[in-house]
Order: structure tokens, then C-alpha cells, then sequence
């Protein structure tokens, strides 16, 4: 994080800190203020293709509160997108230990060891996500690739179909453009 984002961040919880002293905020309701503002300052420079800018504030987030699943979450996406595979994976593993029902969060880590060729996590991750939702297209279709890396065609072919059977359009385009019959 270069000084200048720095020294915003400051101010704007030195500015909200000040606010919420004088209104007579908790601590926690305080913290809460800026944890939020941080937040939809980063979900604003995430929408807008500024993913490291992004990142920034939710690291800065999750330093002041380190259970924000949210946070975490798009840390792992940033990640994701900026091709740091690994932080990606270490992110959404963070939400996964604070939430291990959160499906997307398998899927998501799936694809960034995909990316990292581990293809056994990635399928051992889609495996859970599709336990948690039997009805996930991406997880079904992140899952094929994953099959056909391994060398299973049959199984890569039947993840695509059921993937382009719910809908997905990717997996359409995979299937037309692929070896499966």
C-alpha cells in the first residue's frame, strides 16, 4: 500500500473515529462504521477495475476485523484476478475456516489451485461445493477441467454436460469446441 493510500485510510478513521466520539457511538459500533466504509470504498475501485487499489482496503478491512467473511472474500477474488493464486487460495481458505458452509468460497479456491495445477484440491474443493449445492454449473464446469487435467475424459465430458444441462454458457462453448462426443 503506497503512503498516500496510507495516509487516506488514516484519515478517514481518524475523521469517523471523531464523528463517532462525538455522537456518542460504542466502540464496536464505531469500528463497524469504518469497517463498512472501507468496504464500499474498496467494493467501488473493485466495480471500477481498480483491483489492486481494492485490495488495499479490504486488507485494511480485515486488519481491523478479521472474522469480515465479505472482506476476505473479495481479498480472495482481487487476488484472483491479480494472478496471486496463492493469496487467493490462503484467502478464501480464511473464509472457509470462519464459514465452512460457504460453497462460493470452495469454488473459488477450486479455481485457484487450478490455476496453481493442483488439480486434486481444486477437485477436492468443487467436491464440497457440490455437496453443499448439487446444483452448482460453475462448480460442475471448473470440476471438468480439473477431470480433464487429470486425464479423465469421461468425467471431464459428463461435468461439461451437466454444466451446460444447468445452464452454464461456458461449458456450451467447451462442449462445442472440445473433444467430448
Amino acid at each position: 500500500m503506497n503512503l498516500l493510500n496510507k495516509q487516506r485510510i488514516l484519515l478517514l478513521i481518524l475523521t469517523m473515529a471523531t464523528s463517532f466520539a462525538v455522537n456518542g457511538q460504542t466502540k464496536s459500533e464505531q469500528l463497524k462504521g469504518v469497517t463498512d466504509s472501507l468496504f464500499n470504498q474498496g467494493r467501488i475501485k473493485f466495480n471500477n477495475g481498480k483491483f489492486e487499489e481494492a485490495l488495499n482496503d479490504f486488507r485494511a478491512v480485515v486488519k481491523l476485523d478479521a472474522s469480515h467473511v465479505n472482506a476476505l472474500l473479495q481479498c480472495g477474488f482481487c487476488n484472483a484476478i491479480l494472478k496471486n493464486y496463492n493469496e487467493a487460495v490462503t484467502d478464501f481458505s480464511s473464509v472457509i475456516a470462519l464459514q465452512p458452509e460457504h460453497e462460493w468460497a470452495y469454488v473459488s479456491r477450486g479455481s485457484a489451485y487450478n490455476k496453481l495445477e493442483q488439480y486434486e484440491k481444486a477437485m477436492d474443493d468443487f467436491n464440497v461445493a457440490l455437496k453443499l449445492k448439487p446444483d452448482d454449473a460453475e462448480a460442475y464446469n471448473n470440476r471438468g477441467f480439473s477431470k480433464k487435467m487429470l486425464g479423465d475424459k469421461t468425467g471431464a465430458c459428463e461435468d461439461w454436460n451437466k454444466s451446460k444441462k444447468l445452464g452454464n454458457e461456458e461449458a456450451k462453448i467447451i462442449l462445442k469446441n472440445n473433444y467430448c462426443k
